[in-house]
């Protein structure tokens, strides 16, 4: 029988944050599968690997928002002979706008990819990743610490990232697991336009570039850290937030959301 070769598996990584996590872990010899929907734009996630002189990353290209999406990730993986050591959970999405009138089946997707997909691929291994003494890295998010009026499904899907890997963190370190949850800001990716959100309407002390954010979520996975908040504007503004009671914090949140939809209306 062939002996499984371990590779840090990275999902969501033709762009945005992970792409530059693999990036990241790709610097410290990391032997790398990346996965996405879209195959060119995982080419040039590998071509700019192998640019910086390390190894070419294996390639699966596969919707994650369908059914079966793990399931068929899993028998790829096997009929390659990989096997994780480090599962890499970087796929998602968000929507700006009132929860009533978003596109039910958008937000439904939105949990199946950011909840769903991301349970099970956190624990479809774990006897593999316990075996290599990895782990698992997932992205979660600031907001995943407060409710989010006018985006309220997305706040939602990261509060449960945020929760079930603090919880996973905990049940896993027996094992030899590390489990750790990267919890940005705003970040300079393409994330941000896809969700109908601008840069530009945050204060620029809370936006930080996507190589640094993958920079902070590799160290602190390293670590062994449970959750990485990115940055010190982004640790005040959740001590501030924490603070406050949470319908105040939750009216805040709601008014300078209801801000940004104006100012995208205006174009």
């Amino acid at each position: 029988m062939t002996a499984l070769q371990p590779v840090t598996l990275v999902i969501g990584a033709s762009g945005g944050i992970g792409e530059a996590l693999a990036r990241e872990f790709a610097k410290h010899d990391h032997r790398l599968v990346l996965v996405a929907r879209r195959e060119a734009p995982l080419r040039t996630t590998a071509d700019r690997i192998h640019a910086e002189g390390k190894p070419r990353p294996d390639l699966i290209a596969i919707d994650l928002a369908t059914d079966g999406a793990g399931d068929r990730l899993a028998q790829e993986l096997e009929q390659r002979a990989l096997e994780p050591a480090i599962v890499v959970n970087s796929a998602g999405f968000g929507l700006l706008g009132l929860a009533a009138t978003l596109g039910r089946g958008e937000q439904l997707a939105m949990i199946d990819l950011n909840v769903r997909l991301l349970t099970d691929l956190s624990l479809r291994w774990i006897d593999s990743l316990a075996r290599h003494r990895g782990g698992i890295l997932n992205v979660g998010s600031l907001t995943g610490y407060y409710p989010g009026p006018a985006m309220a499904v997305y706040h939602a899907t990261k509060a449960y990232v945020l929760m079930f890997g603090e919880a996973l963190h905990y049940e896993l370190k027996s094992k030899g697991v590390r489990v750790t949850t990267l919890c940005p800001g705003p970040v300079e990716t393409g994330f941000m336009a896809r969700a109908g959100v601008r840069l530009g309407d945050y204060p620029g002390s809370l936006v930080l570039p996507v190589d640094r954010v993958a920079r902070l979520g590799y160290d602190g996975f390293v670590r062994g850290r449970s959750v990485v908040v990115c940055g010190f504007a982004n640790h005040a503004v959740l001590a501030l937030l924490r603070l406050l009671p949470r319908a105040v914090a939750t009216k805040l949140v709601g008014m300078s959301q209801q801000d940004r939809r104006r100012a995208l209306r205006r174009g």
